[in-house]
């Protein structure tokens, strides 16, 4: 995919040569990405309990018409300041992030450095936190590859350094913002380089690891929070999903590749519509994001208005799901809302261009679309693996992504049970290739295609040739 081979050679004499000054880039690289990561998603989950306080409070005075009244205009506010930020500080912050790494490590002439990682952390707290159904996972990928990118240019690192740091920053973002290290790590090497040297294994496997690490860190001291918006205390491995023990039968294999297969097609179709509606609004607004974002984030507000609360928090979302495995109570109505509602959003999110990125809703999808196909699978054979909802997750992500691997580990962060390992693989590994044959390119792919033929956010900024 890259047009530029990694130069291994170059990275092993910076290491003889400047080993110190290496390991404090990996070290502040790790550390950059675990605070960008413990920032978004904070304050991202700060605005959202804002949001849901203010309704609460208006309640009295407004009746029903309070979903109606204050869900659009916090929307279309988040929206707008999102794009102001954007527009006039860092064109390059906007979207999921993941493109615009991927760019650099092509060769492409995109910035990175700590304007655009604190324009990103800005613009997806203010985005995701207002309402936009998005995740904190591109945006970390971004921020933690500017943060890099900015030490490799403080360091004079030659070119084939810069990308291997950029990548690893990346996964360093995954790694943190999931609590995912083998996550990150893998997936800088499967999506990001694709490259499998050794001396770029260590230094990628150093950073993603020091970027968890300092995570849990930052937990420690205080500046992490935990689902109660309340500091964590220990250095304690955080689950997700804190479920009883899955068992795998040889039976499994059959529903699960069946599983992956259906996904495929799911995954598919959700690339189909986020690329249609990227292209639509590149279309319909032209250089104006700012009309776009505020526009998107207003109609966004009214699509959640009706719906419970929690269909506009990822969070909330992902705790329903959590309570449907635990309590063995799976409405199929309510997952099969859960899906379109999240389809149908997270496309018109990631077309308004805000910052905040698709795996985390990706996750939701799957897992909707697993819990869904469980219920049908019991009640029609009397049986259905306790992995469907997991495999789901992992398949989607890979569906759409098209980094099997990656996403079987960034799931497998959620629950920490090594049982899933397995069917995740085996689901998601079936899902892959059949997405292969329906579209070779991933959703990323796609849009950097798309965002050649559109550029509407602002004139291209030049980037010092120490970066280039």
């Amino acid at each position: 995919m890259f047009g530029r081979p990694l130069k291994v050679s170059a990275v092993r004499n910076l290491l003889r040569q400047r080993s110190l000054a290496v390991a404090a880039t990996v070290l502040l690289t790790g550390l950059g990405a675990a605070w960008t990561a413990v920032l978004l998603k904070n304050g991202s989950a700060t605005v959202v309990s804002w949001r849901i306080e203010l309704v609460e409070r208006l309640q009295p005075f407004l009746g029903r018409a309070t979903p109606w009244l204050v869900l659009p205009v916090i929307a279309g506010l988040g929206g707008l300041i999102a794009g102001l930020l954007v527009k006039h500080l860092a064109p390059a912050a906007h979207g999921s992030g993941i493109t615009q790494v991927m760019k650099f490590l092509n060769g492409q002439r995109v910035p990175m450095d700590i304007r655009v990682a604190v324009v990103k952390l800005l613009g997806g707290i203010v985005s995701t936190g207002s309402g936009f159904p998005l995740g904190p996972e591109g945006p970390a990928v971004q921020m933690g590859a500017s943060v890099a990118c900015q030490m490799a240019n403080n360091l004079q690192a030659p070119r084939s350094f810069l990308r291997l740091i950029v990548a690893a920053g990346g996964g360093a973002g995954i790694a943190a913002v999931f609590n995912a290290p083998l996550g990150g790590f893998i997936y800088a090497i499967e999506e990001l380089l694709h490259n499998a040297r050794p001396v770029v294994l260590m230094l990628v496997l150093f950073t993603t690891f020091m970027a968890d690490t300092w995570g849990d860190v930052l937990n420690w001291i205080g500046f992490g929070k935990n689902e109660g918006l309340t500091p964590a205390l220990s250095l304690e491995v955080t689950k997700t999903f804190d479920l009883v023990d899955f068992t795998f039968r040889p039976i499994d294999v059959l529903y699960l590749i069946l599983l992956g297969l259906l996904i495929a097609g799911l995954s598919a179709l959700y690339n189909n519509y986020v690329i249609a509606m990227q292209s639509i609004c590149g279309r319909l607004f032209g250089p104006r994001p700012v009309l776009r974002m505020a526009l998107c984030g207003l109609i966004l507000g009214l699509i959640f208005a009706p719906l419970p609360p929690e269909f506009a928090d990822g969070a909330a979302l992902k705790k329903l799901v959590a309570l449907d495995l635990r309590d063995g109570t799976i409405s199929l109505g309510a997952n099969m809302a859960i899906f379109v509602a999240m389809f149908f959003t997270t496309g018109l999110a990631a077309a308004s261009g805000a910052p905040g990125g698709l795996f985390a809703p990706m996750l939701i999808l799957g897992g909707a679309v697993g819990l869904v196909s469980s219920e049908l699978l019991q009640t029609i054979t009397g049986y259905a693996p306790s992995s469907f909802v997991f495999a789901g997750m992992a398949s989607f992500v890979a569906g759409a992504s098209q980094a099997p691997i990656s996403a079987t580990f960034i799931t497998f962060a959620l629950t920490k049970q090594i049982v899933l390992l397995k069917p995740m693989l085996v689901a998601s590994l079936s899902c892959y290739l059949l997405a292969r044959v329906i579209n070779r390119q991933s959703i990323y792919e796609r849009q950097m295609e798309l965002e050649k033929r559109h550029s509407t956010w602002g004139p291209p900024v030049i980037v010092p040739a120490s970066l280039r």
